[in-house]
């Protein structure tokens, strides 16, 4: 018999939902009952594409003897992480505090009202049965120093959330923290640090903003050598394209298999980005591969963009994607089979588990036809292979950061199908996602969920839309975006200027939560911050600009202390530092086509945090817009900071050096 999970909007609660734990979902319901029966919470939180949740579902949650210990010394309740960041925040806080470190499935023991005593995360069976043996014995016979453990744990709580130090970020700043990361940076590999190894998806566009500022070649070196690195390893789907999460080994071999839509957005902008810098055909290339696959895998029929897909496929991690020397020459015959094997690193020994290897293309093929030939014969085979399940979970975040990359790669790649795509995805999530005026968190096959938006939801979304406004001219996406900053400010903003994560009438946790650092994603304080910066520069409002300064000096102490989790931070302190400039087109009403090479110019244009708007004259498609004359009827762009404009010109080459774009690059 189906618990009460199988009524829940998450697809990792409705997961859940067959276990003989009796379960409940967050809320007031739930302490209700632990107050009732004078028992303590069982809180666990994952989300559905984590390999090692279901792992210790399969081992313990669906596991009778656990079930009925958890049923009769607690009130279990299960949380999805990506519906509920703010109740994740808080507890992930606590377990770091306890334990030294974290992640999922996080594993909680709370007081009646929601105080942690104990906090881990995965446990495997023997061990979470003598866990909640101990707890239980503790519960009853200690309660004093439960109680005692659990208010200290809050206080630290407190002490943890409360602002460090703060200033702006200035130009040496920002140097400082590229010098930081060129001693962090592994030079033969790519990439921060050792295993596990994550995509820098942040800091490659803090270093890519640096190097087109200031001339940088240690950061150009940074960003291009990561990149190339991740997209020549095992973490990129070599047939499919699109990112997984994170590589198991420091050389970017095995992937830990999920996809989630937060990295690929992210990493389709910084290829983009790289390739309008360089010019190289790999950057391009992954990131016409990448947008491919946001579309085609992770498109949901409303238009908005799902989650992710799983790390495991019928209970086996990467079963879809390895491959052995024979299944290669029995899709493809012994010759090329033989050739695919050698280009794509599969071994008779393996680079994964059990003889298998994950696909990298660690050079470019000497045949680039049969190449293309080969890539669509193993795709088509592997779309015959059982599928990973996808998380439908449609995350306003999260589809705010695709909008952005697919609004961008539509102009930049020249492929209006891309440009649609970010398009429809912005009205779904406006249509849907915005409630009476407030962002709701999520939604799954149309109908949206109750959990509110927190700040990166509307930090996230403003941005995407901010983006989509400068590719399409068109006016309403600008004008919500507006709505959603003056919202986000009304509810976020903290005494020094800076954002809680949630609104200031939210739901009442043991703790307000705030993060300081970038994480996987922006944070909600950085990403309104950019998202500040974007809309000032497009509107020439001071108050916003103020906004966003404050905003970023708020966080300034953790981007200087450890650049690689303030990456989105330092990118907005580049925008800031980089003016950022504004770009208007204007033609005649007449002649609408004839911006294009000038409007393409300002889109190649690698500044840090440049706006670009184009438009007929007289036309109020964007403040920016208001008088701007044309030169003797011709199109005519001006280039702008805070309210100083170049004189105008018509003339390519001269907008060209103005914005540091070589004119062969419009072929």
């Amino acid at each position: 018999m189906a618990n009460r999970l199988a009524a829940s909007l998450s697809p990792y609660l409705r997961q859940h939902a067959d276990n003989p734990v009796d379960w409940h979902e967050w809320g007031e319901e739930a302490f209700a009952e632990a107050r009732r029966r004078d028992v303590p919470i069982f809180l666990s939180v994952g989300y559905a594409a984590c390999h090692w949740c279901h792992v210790m579902a399969h081992e313990s949650f669906e596991d009778e003897q656990v079930a009925q210990a958890l049923n009769a010394g607690f009130v279990p309740v299960k949380v999805d992480r990506e519906e509920r960041p703010d109740i994740d925040a808080v507890y992930m806080q606590a377990t770091q505090a306890l334990t030294g470190h974290g992640g999922w499935p996080m594993t909680c023991l709370l007081t009646t009202d929601g105080r942690p005593f104990f906090a881990g995360t995965y446990y495997p069976k023997p061990q979470l049965l003598a866990l909640l043996e101990g707890a239980g014995q503790a519960w009853t016979t200690r309660r004093a120093e439960v109680e005692d453990t659990s208010g200290k744990v809050v206080e630290a709580l407190d002490h943890l959330s409360s602002p460090p130090s703060s200033g702006p970020i200035s130009d040496t700043d920002l140097e400082a923290a590229v010098s930081r990361l060129v001693r962090e940076f592994d030079s033969a590999r790519g990439g921060f640090g050792g295993a596990p190894k994550f995509p820098p998806s942040m800091v490659l566009e803090f270093l890519l903003r640096h190097h087109a500022r200031t001339g940088s070649e240690p950061a150009l070196e940074m960003a291009a050598r990561t990149s190339e690195a991740m997209a020549r390893g095992g973490i990129y789907d070599q047939l499919d394209g699109g990112f997984a999460r994170y590589s198991v080994d420091a050389d970017w071999v095995v992937p830990h298999f999920e996809k989630m839509l937060y990295d690929n957005a992210q990493l389709l902008r910084d290829y983009l980005h790289l390739w309008r810098i360089t010019g190289e055909p790999l950057p391009r290339r992954v990131a016409d591969e990448t947008a491919d696959f946001l579309v085609r895998r992770l498109g949901t029929p409303e238009g908005g963009f799902a989650s992710a897909l799983d790390a495991d496929t019928d209970g086996v991690e990467g079963l879809t994607y390895a491959w052995t020397p024979d299944q290669l020459v029995e899709v493809l015959g012994p010759d090329d089979g033989a050739w695919a094997a050698d280009l794509l690193s599969v071994t008779e020994r393996g680079t994964f588990e059990h003889g298998t290897s994950t696909l990298q293309l660690r050079s470019d093929p000497d045949d680039p036809q049969r190449w293309a030939q080969v890539r669509e014969r193993l795709a088509a085979a592997r779309d015959q292979r059982p599928q990973p399940a996808r998380d439908d979970k449609v995350v306003t975040s999260w589809n705010g950061l695709a909008i952005a990359a697919l609004a961008e790669a539509g102009v930049l790649l020249q492929r209006p199908d891309l440009l649609e795509a970010a398009r429809r995805c912005a009205q779904f999530v406006v249509d849907q996602h915005l409630v009476d005026g407030r962002l709701r968190r999520v939604s799954l096959d149309g109908a949206v969920g109750a959990a509110q938006g927190v700040a990166d939801d509307y930090g996230n979304l403003a941005e995407g839309l901010l983006v989509l406004h400068q590719a399409t001219g068109e006016r309403r996406w600008l004008d919500v975006a507006l709505d959603l900053l003056a919202t986000a400010r009304a509810l976020f903003t903290a005494d020094d200027g800076g954002f809680y994560d949630t609104p200031s009438d939210g739901e009442a946790l043991v703790s307000r939560p705030r993060a300081y650092g970038d994480n996987a994603e922006p944070s909600g304080q950085s990403a309104l911050a950019h998202a500040l910066v974007t809309a000032s520069a497009l509107t020439a409002d001071d108050d916003l600009r103020s906004a966003a300064e404050q905003a970023v000096a708020a966080s300034s102490a953790v981007a200087q202390r450890d650049p690689r989790f303030g990456g989105w931070l330092l990118a907005t302190a580049e925008a800031l530092t980089a003016g950022p400039l504004e770009v208007v087109v204007v033609t005649p009403p007449a002649a609408a086509d004839e911006r294009e090479p000038l409007a393409r110019l300002a889109w190649l244009s690698p500044l840090p945090g440049l706006v670009r708007v184009s438009g007929t004259l007289g036309s109020d498609q964007s403040p920016l817009m208001v008088e701007r004359p044309l030169l003797e009827g011709r199109p005519t762009a001006y280039v702008c900071e805070h309210h100083v404009c170049q004189a105008p010109t018509t003339d390519a080459d001269t907008l060209a050096v103005s914005l540091g774009v070589q004119v062969a690059r419009l072929d």
